[in-house]
């Protein structure tokens, strides 16, 4: 079993900002992407988090990512934005679509903010809990970096895991109903996690070109993800690719560069977010109490035997952020060690766990 240390949230936020200063980005833009980094980690999203920092790091010495980016609004109508990121760190991209999307939602009552020539911006919930903690409905999209789903019945990876996420704001200290998912079985950083822990994956994640599943991740490059809900999933992908990709000018399909082997090569990522201010249909507070009726209606209703309780979408990103919070993010000896090689090589303190 793979050993596991605990890295506090405050160190980890230290380190991932060091290794990028370190790699020349400037200290505040560094420290900003840091900090939605552990958000990933914090949520439970173990493959977005500081688990990427490697290969962001291979990405910046490559010449793949511009640190001084002038991420823009380009073009502008009403509630509705379009984005160029610059091809600068995805995270940034991001957090400036969340500002823009917050303002155009107070204004207008929705809004919808799209962005192209971004990159991996980590998990699809870090956005959506950002503008449901402000009180606003969240709706997240997104071409995910490199293809590796086939279309339903095909062979030709030409769609990526695309994940969609969808938060409904609360009261302040409560639980938020957020769902966060990728459109395939599995997300590929799991895929990734497994391989760096030598660890097999379950039957039905991936499956061979000839259709037979593939167990041992280290032969990924060799199958596609299976997507959610058979050739609904497929179908479901494919449309977020058109709307988060396609309608933005963003990369799409056989455009997709794979960001994990690719290191130099410009990604294109597009993104699309949704914000609704639900003062826009009425009372705020009334939509909440409807809110927690229909969750409280679900959480009493009767369950299939040995099942102890009716969990609620985002309840268990809400329980590891507060045992993150406390206990620190999980780091095991696999990722502690390509961590310090990265510290190592950036000329950074190495971790001590």
């Amino acid at each position: 079993m793979t050993n596991l240390s605990h890295l506090p949230i405050h160190q980890a936020a230290q380190f991932i900002a060091d290794v990028f200063i370190s790699n020349g980005v400037p200290p505040l833009d560094a420290k900003t992407v840091a900090h939605l980094m552990v958000q990933s980690d914090l949520a439970g999203a173990d493959g977005h988090g500081i688990f990427r920092l490697p290969a962001y790091v291979k990405r910046i010495k490559a010449g793949g990512i511009n640190l001084h980016p002038h991420i823009r609004v380009e073009r502008e109508r009403g509630a509705t934005a379009l984005i160029n990121g610059d091809n600068g760190l995805g995270h940034l991209v991001m957090n400036q679509v969340v500002e823009l999307a917050t303002k155009k939602s107070r204004e207008h009552g929705v809004c919808w903010i799209g962005s192209h020539h971004g990159n991996h911006s980590g998990a699809a919930s870090v956005y959506v809990r950002m503008l449901a903690e402000r009180g606003l409905v969240g709706i997240y999209m997104a071409v995910g970096n490199a293809n590796h789903m086939a279309p339903w019945g095909g062979t030709d990876l030409l769609l990526s895991t695309n994940p969609i996420a969808i938060a409904v704001p609360t009261q302040k200290g409560q639980p938020i109903v957020l769902l966060d998912m990728a459109t395939t079985v599995a997300a590929y950083g799991k895929v990734k996690l497994a391989a760096q822990r030598g660890e097999a994956i379950p039957e039905g994640w991936m499956i061979d070109r000839s259709g037979k599943p593939i167990l041992d991740p280290a032969r990924a490059g060799e199958g596609s993800l299976l997507p959610i809900g058979d050739y609904k999933g497929y179908g479901l992908a494919l449309m977020i690719s058109l709307l988060a990709g396609t309608l933005n000018g963003a990369a799409v399909g056989k455009e997709t560069i794979d960001f994990n082997a690719c290191h130099d090569g410009v990604t294109n990522t597009g993104q699309a977010l949704i914000a609704v201010d639900p003062d826009a249909f009425g009372e705020r507070a009334l939509f909440i109490e409807r809110v927690y009726a229909v969750v409280r209606d679900i959480q009493d209703s009767n369950t299939l035997p040995g099942v102890d309780r009716i969990r609620i979408p985002g309840e268990g990103a809400d329980t590891s952020i507060s045992t993150r919070q406390r206990d620190g993010i999980p780091i095991s000896s696999e990722l502690l060690k390509a961590l310090n090689a990265c510290a190592v090589e950036c000329g950074v303190p190495v971790l001590n766990l």
